[in-house]
């Protein structure tokens, strides 16, 4: 699959002068300064400037690409800009220009930055497996605007965060006989091949068993494709020595539920039930290519939850690594599971500051659909910080409640907990209060994105198609930079 993060800054250039093969322009409603060639459409009523519209003329092929309502435009709306541009222009590719508004309330190089990089997620095609696929991909972007140092910065910032983020839409969207536990170790040494300060090892059974997780080998014990428990670690030369952030990432390569199988709709779907681990596992990819100063461990538990004589099974009680006991009332809710032993791990190796990554309840995504992740810490402070981090990048969460009176509903009569509850109430936060266990001294966050992880369809705006979304890369790579 081609990448796109090849990007061109233009100087002082008219759009008559530019060689693409087609111009975008974002639109606002009401207009101002409005391109000539598209003054009869907005005098017609056929061009509204509305969020999401797309209008595509030829000779030479031109692209309206509304942002909605001016005084509301954001970087969000210039992302769907761009995703629906790059859309409309999928049978077209080679060289897209885009001009910038500077009557718009975003500054030159934020409106930029957010165009390229919803263009690059707009045009991702998830169709890798396909014999003949006939669209044609765009292969550059140019900006038509002056170049300074920010605008480029910003610009070659996005392009470069957003292909690590189709990244890791590449590998939610790998099929589940092809992509197992021991390929993403060897997705993630790749990964780390491609950087001088990134490294990458992974646990077998053998050795988790000799650490005690016995979490998260029940979880994978079901399965002939045996678990991993995958590891990087980022150093850069001139990070904080007092600050190392952990990146915990939920890596179900394929989930069946178990002995408490899932229904069979929707099933082929759980194949992105690793897409915590994806994020996680480029999101510390992006630090590594960006070059930000700061110190990161990633942690990847990864397994295969599948029903078999060896599975486990509800009612077995299992000991994690950080010798608590578990109850298992339902093989379903493996993955506070698995990420129970990645937590300590985390912390075992020193991380300060925790934020896992999880696919993990269904309810979290009737509560707050494909768009909003739910996001849990221990800190204020912490919390804060992933707050921004998501409203910057685009990653969004929305922070909900942990409280101690929570935790009655995991009491097990026969352990020290249970991995969930028989009441149909509260399971995200239940999950959380249950991961909370294993999270160690120091600030943690936990990131249930059970609805933006994995699209079920378009999302309407540069989320343009079905699958994996590389939640988590864009939130990480921002993350380091408030913390650096």
């Amino acid at each position: 699959m081609p990448r796109l993060a090849r990007f061109a800054a233009m100087t002082r250039v008219e759009f008559g002068q530019i060689e693409a093969d087609a111009v975008a322009l974002p639109v606002a409603h009401p207009f101002e300064n409005l391109d000539a060639r598209l003054a009869p459409l907005a005098e017609s009523g056929e061009l509204r400037g509305k969020r999401g519209e797309t209008i595509l003329l030829h000779e030479p092929r031109l692209v309206a690409a509304g942002v909605g309502k001016r005084d509301e435009v954001d970087a969000d709306a210039l992302r769907t800009a761009g995703g629906t541009a790059a859309q409309a222009l999928s049978r077209v590719g080679g060289t897209l220009a885009w001009g910038l508004d500077p009557s718009l309330p975003v500054p030159l190089p934020e409106q930029a930055a957010a165009l390229v990089e919803g263009t690059i997620l707009g045009a991702y095609s998830p169709g890798r497996w396909k014999s003949k696929d006939e669209s044609r991909r765009l292969e550059r972007i140019v900006i038509a605007a002056e170049e300074t140092p920010e605008l480029r910065a910003a610009t070659e910032r996005a392009a470069l965060v957003a292909d690590r983020a189709n990244r890791a839409r590449d590998l939610s969207n790998t099929p589940p006989n092809e992509l197992t536990p021991a390929g993403v170790a060897e997705a993630a040494n790749e990964l780390a091949a491609e950087h001088e300060h990134l490294t990458a090892e992974s646990l077998g059974p053998k050795e988790m068993a000799e650490l005690g997780m016995g979490s998260l080998l029940a979880v994978g014990q079901g399965s002939r494709n045996e678990p991993r428990l995958v590891v990087l670690r980022y150093e850069p030369p001139a990070a904080k020595q007092d600050l190392l952030l952990g990146l915990v990432g939920k890596t179900i390569t394929f989930d069946t539920g178990g002995i408490s199988i899932k229904p069979a709709g929707g099933m082929q779907d759980m194949k992105g039930d690793m897409g915590g681990g994806a994020g996680t596992l480029h999101g510390i990819g992006a630090l590594a290519a960006l070059g930000t100063p700061v110190r990161a461990i990633a942690v990847l538990a990864a397994a295969e939850n599948m029903p078999g004589g060896g599975a486990f099974r509800p009612g077995d009680i299992l000991r994690a690594a950080n010798g608590k006991t578990i109850e298992v009332i339902n093989t379903d809710a493996e993955g506070r599971l698995v990420l129970a032993d990645a937590l300590w791990y985390a912390r075992r190796e020193g991380a300060t500051h925790v934020l896992d990554l999880a696919t993990l309840t269904g309810a979290m995504e009737l509560a707050l659909g494909d768009l909003y992740a739910g996001a849990f810490a221990n800190d204020e402070e912490w919390m804060a910080k992933i707050v921004a981090a998501a409203g910057t990048s685009g990653d969004h969460v929305w922070p909900f409640p942990l409280h101690a009176r929570y935790r009655r509903y995991i009491d097990s009569t026969y352990a020290d907990m249970k991995n969930g509850s028989t009441l149909r109430q509260g399971s995200p936060v239940l999950a959380a209060e249950f991961l909370k266990e294993f999270a160690g001294d120091g600030p943690w966050a936990h990131i249930d994105m059970a609805g933006p992880g994995f699209l079920e369809r378009s999302r309407g705006d540069y989320l343009q198609v079905p699958g994996g979304t590389g939640y988590g890369v864009r939130l990480i790579a921002e993350l380091g930079r408030i913390l650096s």
